[in-house]
């Protein structure tokens, strides 16, 4: 019994990444809420338990997951042996409890649980880049990309690991890592899926809808992020809008290229398109924050542009792909009921709320409050994704074919 339930759960590479991803993004929530209730202690920094574990042990997660599977489709191979991706399953799953438990206690635990997670995308790496190798199709550029945002990730995460050491330039190499991380690894994969899957899934879907991307739009958008990487790392807020003004307004111009048909598509479908249009928004948010540092307003904007992108972009398109995934690749429908409805909306205001904690300050707000609200709120919105989707997940499903 025990054998045929793990070859369903382990016949399908987003099922155990998908489920081991939402309980570690529901456990890391709660983690950060009874942190700033001073219910525990956290035995590290910010920096690491909330930066480095939604960069490197969260998101990227979920993604692999759905890369195992849309990988060898992009490059007409064939799919990836359940024992390969299984192997760094559970690299993942203890690596990544081992970070939760040491939060709390050990440090020598830490260690060897971040080791571990790195090892692990290594060989995702690999898994990866052999298909891609292996391919003859012409046809790589997307695929391409994907592979460049995460040998990028790869150099971050080992930045990072070199951080810990004590030396000279450690909170320097921590730093410049942890915004790498975010900025060419995690939003160049998970805009080279957006960029190739979103309009596909549109042209499909609506009648005479044309993709209309910009011509070597991954090169613009990764040369744009890599001039933000810079400024920040030069670390003058005043600078920032350099790197923020035009990124903006490439992509308000590339989205507004796409016209996206919002008012003609299921929700399974707007979801998606919601999620690019907080793209813009955020480099507007860091923008507006470097020009108030440059003309001295004293507004104080406290991470807003960064969980602009985390939770509106990367969790909204994270929700989107992962009930379209679950639903599609277990023999159901994709689509979206009023559950499904009710949930991404939700999620909407919960990206609200947490934009209104971060400019709680300026009003004499109680910050502390707003930010657990938020926390709690998202805990609550991805447990009732879990009560629906969880088990699907859990149960598993081994397609016929």
């Amino acid at each position: 019994m025990l054998k045929t339930w793990y070859e369903r759960f382990s016949a399908q590479p987003h099922q155990p990444f998908f489920a081991n991803g939402i309980i570690l993004f529901m456990a890391f929530m709660l983690v950060l809420f009874l942190s700033y209730s001073n219910v525990i202690t956290v035995h590290t920094s910010l920096m690491t338990f909330h930066a480095y574990a939604f960069i490197f042990v969260l998101f990227i997660q979920f993604f692999l997951g759905f890369l195992f599977v849309v990988f060898p489709r992009f490059l007409i191979q064939a799919n990836i042996n359940p024992k390969v991706y299984m192997q760094q399953f559970f690299l993942y799953f203890v690596g990544s409890y081992l970070f939760l438990i040491a939060l709390l206690c050990s440090w020598d635990i830490y260690i060897v649980g971040l080791v571990l997670i790195f090892v692990a995308q290594i060989l995702s790496f690999k898994t990866l880049f052999a298909i891609y190798q292996n391919s003859i199709v012409k046809d790589k550029y997307d695929t391409k990309w994907v592979l460049v945002g995460f040998a990028t990730g790869l150099i971050a995460n080992a930045l990072f690991l070199v951080s810990l050491f004590d030396f000279k330039y450690n909170l320097f190499f921590q730093q410049f890592a942890v915004h790498a991380g975010f900025y060419l690894f995690l939003f160049i994969i998970i805009f080279a899926i957006s960029q190739r899957m979103i309009p596909f899934f549109t042209s499909m879907k609506v009648p005479g809808y044309k993709i209309n991307k910009s011509k070597y739009l991954m090169e613009k958008v990764y040369a744009l992020l890599f001039v933000k990487l810079l400024v920040v790392t030069i670390g003058e807020p005043k600078l920032y809008f350099l790197a923020d003004i035009p990124l903006f307004l490439f992509f308000t111009y590339e989205l507004f290229k796409w016209k996206l048909p919002m008012f003609k598509t299921s929700a399974i479908m707007w979801v998606l398109f919601i999620s690019l249009y907080w793209i813009p928004l955020g480099f507007f948010i860091s923008a507006v924050e470097s020009l108030s540092a440059l003309f001295n307003w004293g507004i104080i904007f406290e991470k807003a542009s960064l969980h602009t992108f985390a939770l509106g972009y990367f969790l909204t398109i994270l929700i989107g792909f992962g009930t379209r995934v679950v639903l599609g690749h277990s023999g159901r429908t994709p689509h979206a009921d009023k559950i499904a409805i009710a949930m991404f909306i939700f999620i909407q205001l919960i990206v609200l709320v947490r934009l209104f904690a971060s400019f709680s300050l300026n009003f004499n707000l109680d910050y502390i409050f707003w930010i657990n609200h938020s926390a709690l709120l998202l805990v609550l919105a991805l447990l009732a994704w879990s009560v629906k989707y969880l088990g699907i997940l859990i149960k598993g499903f081994k397609p016929n074919h």
